[in-house]
């Protein structure tokens, strides 16, 4: 696996990679990850950390030096892998395709984000149709570099589709790992961020970007709170919109109905975050899975959820969700219904609990190791 991007850098990539390489494995697969350096110290067993500058636009993120990659050309041969698996699409996804050429081993690329919609949050001051543009175009000559292309849901392969991607197209979500967000301290973690235990709290985790769309879980509060005034928006998460949220927090009053937590660990915090919450709330438009939403469920959380891309193969009927209309009045009115009903919560808690148990990161695994094995073979389709 080869990725621009990975921890302690904290997203939806990171998280998939690791869940993946855990699985595999413990399925008998071996994986080594090439990632950038963030200024370890030493490297983890099967991770090759790359010297790595900050970028421009976002200083979280690190760009890996072209060069050291082609240099491990040699030692990765001595190693004699069976493919090559590209998590990212900027200096990872060149040096890959260069080494895996070098070496002649398959390809395979996870299209993790749909960078249709993403890109215009971070380049602001060029148009977004020609970014939209210059995203299809750069999208469709990645994904026909290689030999099979892994999606998170079908909305995204046929988004791609609609692209000109003509590879083989394999719709493989991340999955959570069992158990993993099972009996956290509700009472303990209220407590030590001075939540009254009977307050009705909502939770959204996942990075602080403009592409959340968290602002518009702000606008359904402020309208929910003049129903449920004790009502709480809990935002567990850090990133490059952190200050803009702060300032709408601010400016709508809404210091005693919103709270920004920062970043949760996930062995050690995350569980906690989940367990104190009432239900889980989320918005974005441009999600390839939604995985958190996942997480949420496999919580027992009730989940509130606008249904784009990615996301509208998860919010299903019997998933434990409430889907309102992709405006902040519909939104909370569905706030207001899920908050003020113990009972109501209480179903759809069970409902998320046994549909999250479906989408467990080890049969997503296996079918990974499925289409490794396809492609090691040559008769990927």
């Amino acid at each position: 696996m080869i990725s621009d991007v990975y921890f302690p850098r904290v997203n939806g990539v990171s998280t998939s990679i690791e869940t993946f390489r855990t699985e595999l494995s413990k399925r008998g697969a071996e994986v080594t990850l090439i990632a950038p350096s963030y200024g370890e110290k030493e490297n983890q067993q099967g991770i090759v950390r790359i010297p790595s500058r900050k970028v421009m636009f976002d200083p979280e993120d690190r760009l890996m030096a072209y060069g050291s990659i082609r240099r491990l050309a040699k030692a990765l041969g001595e190693k004699q892998f069976d493919l090559v698996h590209i998590q990212t699409p900027f200096v990872a996804h060149y040096a890959a395709v260069s080494l895996a050429k070098r070496l002649k081993l398959p390809m395979v690329v996870t299209y993790h984000t749909f960078f249709e919609e993403y890109l215009y949050h971070y380049i602001p001051f060029l148009p977004a149709a020609w970014l939209k543009g210059f995203a299809r175009r750069f999208s469709r000559k990645q994904c026909n570099d290689v030999d099979a292309v892994v999606v998170p849901s079908s909305a995204m392969a046929q988004t791609l589709e609609a692209y000109g991607v003509e590879k083989p197209m394999h719709i493989i979500p991340t999955g959570i790992p069992e158990r993993m967000f099972e009996n956290g301290r509700r009472q303990e973690f209220r407590k030590k961020h001075g939540i009254a235990e009977d307050a009705p709290v909502m939770l959204f985790v996942g990075r602080v970007a403009f592409e959340k769309n968290i602002g518009f879980l702000l606008e359904a509060t402020d309208i929910a709170r003049k129903t449920i005034p004790g009502i709480m928006l809990i935002v567990a998460g850090e990133g490059p919109a952190l200050k803009t949220i702060e300032k709408q927090i601010k400016s709508m009053r809404l210091e005693s109905n919103a709270m920004l937590i920062g970043y949760m660990d996930r062995e050690t915090q995350l569980r906690d975050c989940y367990s104190a919450a009432d239900a889980f709330v989320f918005a974005s438009r441009t999600e390839t899975q939604g995985l958190v939403l996942l997480e949420a469920m496999a919580a027992g959380l009730p989940v509130i959820s606008t249904a784009h891309m990615g996301t509208r193969d998860i919010l299903k009927q019997g998933s434990g969700s409430v889907v309102p209309e992709d405006h902040p009045e519909s939104f909370s009115e569905e706030m207001v219904r899920v908050m003020s009903d113990e009972k109501l919560r209480a179903r759809l808690g069970i409902e998320a609990k046994i549909y999250a148990k479906a989408w467990s990161s080890g049969a997503m695994a296996e079918k990974m190791l499925d289409l490794y094995k396809e492609l090691a073979s040559g008769s990927s389709t």
